[in-house]
């Protein structure tokens, strides 16, 4: 009988994964324990073994594309068997899925319809958004009315937005057909402002479609030389004025000529029109040369060619998901509160150096961090403790996860039983952790448990910092730079080493005044590392 495998839950975080490779292809013999795919996790690659016998008969999910847990991942059983029933229930998302596409298409062709239905002699004008706030208009005054004659220039109505009135000038000679907004009534951006064309023009079917019409403002995309709708360009002078010098000249340009200029950075006023009256369009924008340079009183001045940049868009991976996600629940779940002070580094600084000098020994201090706090926390068990709902969980073994940084985000390795182990221990453990995140090799098990954070940023140089809490934890600790610099002691300004400690607590569970009594426990250790090896 046909076995079918979803897509696991590896980590307590994942809510998608990825398979980033097939180790089986369909009709491929599998046996209990073979490697069927590698899975990306929010935190790791994993090898996913079969606990079926049998033949591969159905791969459910492509390679490199996420999708949510539970869902159909494999389908193992006997060769040839008939498995259509079990596929049809994983496929019933991808025929509503198809449905709705066919539902788009069908909506896309009778938009296509309405632009047909639009005469080649009328423009649809809607009301334009002035400003990048703006969602709605009130024409304050018209001076056009329907049987008018309109010029290109002239000026149409008197808009305002949300922060001015602006003249609003016609890119089109014609009749004024139509008025689709009355004065002083506010209309949303994009409901229809008027209609010019020819006199006599029929726009009835252009009244019946309506905002469907309103909506078509692409349509000045897809013909550079005749566009059917458009938002008009006008004189963006802030306030409401009808005096014109010859520096704010109208530049005739389509408006995909104006949109090409806008994203290139390119002025209109530099670029000569090939169009209709001098008018600009695509081909002039995309041929511009900038000028090379421009003069300042009787001097030459170098002017830079200064090319717009193009955005990225970045889809987000399964771990930057998941980070965002526990991150923001934390930030707002937790009531965070932070306790810092500074170190005397001076000690520790020689007690590493006489470490690293036995025989293949080498610490860092990071790895002292991590001893001096799992040290300080059997001594404060209040702090290694957790929040839930109706109790307060103090756990009995001390687990330190040290945070680091990987291409994607954010891993959090676990050092178990931290309290146990020796210097060397703990520092060959945590370099194994580093280099296996940064390679997406940790297991899930490995990045699970934790008690106590740590997360360090000294070896960037950043001095001092806070973090997030990395729940279920009550505490996370920040690390900053060892700096040098002046410091007092016994009564003398003397040169010192010292490093800024961040602590941020669960307010829930760690009280300022525990917190406090837990800082000046490691703050000893650290400022006598030879204490924690009694």
């Amino acid at each position: 009988m046909a076995e079918i495998i979803n897509m696991p839950r590896l980590s307590d975080t994942m809510e998608e994964g990825t398979v980033v490779k097939w180790h089986k292809s369909v009709g491929d013999e599998v046996a209990e324990g073979d490697i069927l795919a590698e899975i990306e996790t929010d935190k790791a690659i994993q090898e996913f073994e079969s606990e079926y016998d049998g033949v591969l008969l159905y791969q459910g999910v492509k390679e490199n594309e996420p999708v949510p847990v539970d869902t159909v991942l494999a389908i193992i059983g006997e060769k040839g068997e008939d498995i259509a029933s079990l596929i049809s229930g994983g496929t019933q998302e991808k025929e509503d899925t198809t449905q709705e596409t066919i539902k788009e298409e069908a909506e896309k062709s009778t938009q296509s319809t309405v632009k047909k239905q639009i005469p080649s002699n009328v423009h649809v004008i809607n009301m334009p958004r002035l400003s990048d706030t703006m969602e709605e208009g009130t024409v304050t005054s018209w001076h056009k009315n329907v049987g008018d004659k309109v010029a290109e220039g002239d000026i149409l109505a008197d808009i305002e937005t949300d922060k001015a009135v602006q003249e609003f000038e016609s890119e089109y000679d014609g009749v004024l057909l139509y008025q689709g907004v009355k004065e002083n009534e506010p209309v949303p951006v994009d409901t229809i402002l008027a209609i010019i064309g020819e006199e006599g023009a029929d726009i009835s079917a252009v009244l019946e479609q309506g905002s469907a019409v309103a909506n078509q403002e692409e349509v000045e995309i897809i013909d550079d030389e005749k566009p059917v709708v458009v938002e008009l360009e006008v004189k963006k002078t802030g306030e409401h004025s009808t005096e014109t010098t010859p520096s704010e000249e109208r530049i005739f340009a389509s408006p995909l000529a104006r949109k090409i200029a806008e994203d290139k950075g390119i002025d209109l006023a530099q670029v000569k029109g090939s169009g209709d009256n001098g008018r600009i369009i695509r081909k002039d924008v995309e041929n511009f040369t900038p000028l090379a340079q421009h003069t300042v009183g009787s001097e030459s001045v170098a002017s830079p060619n200064i090319v717009a940049g193009e955005d990225k868009h970045i889809p987000n991976s399964s771990m930057r998901k998941v980070i965002a996600k526990r991150l923001a629940e934390s930030k707002f779940t937790a009531p965070h509160y932070y306790l810092n002070i500074e170190l005397d580094m001076d000690n520790a600084i020689e007690a590493r150096k006489q470490i690293n000098a036995l025989p293949n020994t080498k610490i860092s201090f990071n790895d002292m961090v991590v001893k001096a706090v799992a040290m300080a926390l059997k001594k404060h068990p209040s702090v290694n403790a957790s929040w839930a709902d109706n109790e307060i969980v103090q756990y009995g073994d001390i687990n330190i996860g040290v945070a680091v940084a990987v291409e994607d985000g954010l891993l959090v390795p676990v050092v178990r039983n931290a309290d146990q182990k020796s210097y060397t221990q703990l520092s060959a453990e945590i370099k194994d952790y580093a280099t296996r995140a940064r390679d997406r090799k940790l297991k899930a098990d490995e990045m699970e448990k934790s008690t106590f954070s740590v997360s360090n940023l000294g070896m960037f140089g950043i001095e001092s910092f806070t973090s997030i809490i990395n729940q279920p934890n009550s505490c996370i600790m920040s690390i900053g730079a060892i700096v040098e610099k002046p410091v007092v002691k016994n009564g003398q300004i003397v040169v010192g080493n010292t490093m800024m400690i961040s602590l941020a607590c669960d307010h829930r569970t760690v009280d300022g005044a525990t917190g406090a009594q837990f800082l000046q426990t490691f703050k000893a250790y650290m400022e006598n590392p030879v204490t924690m090896l009694v």
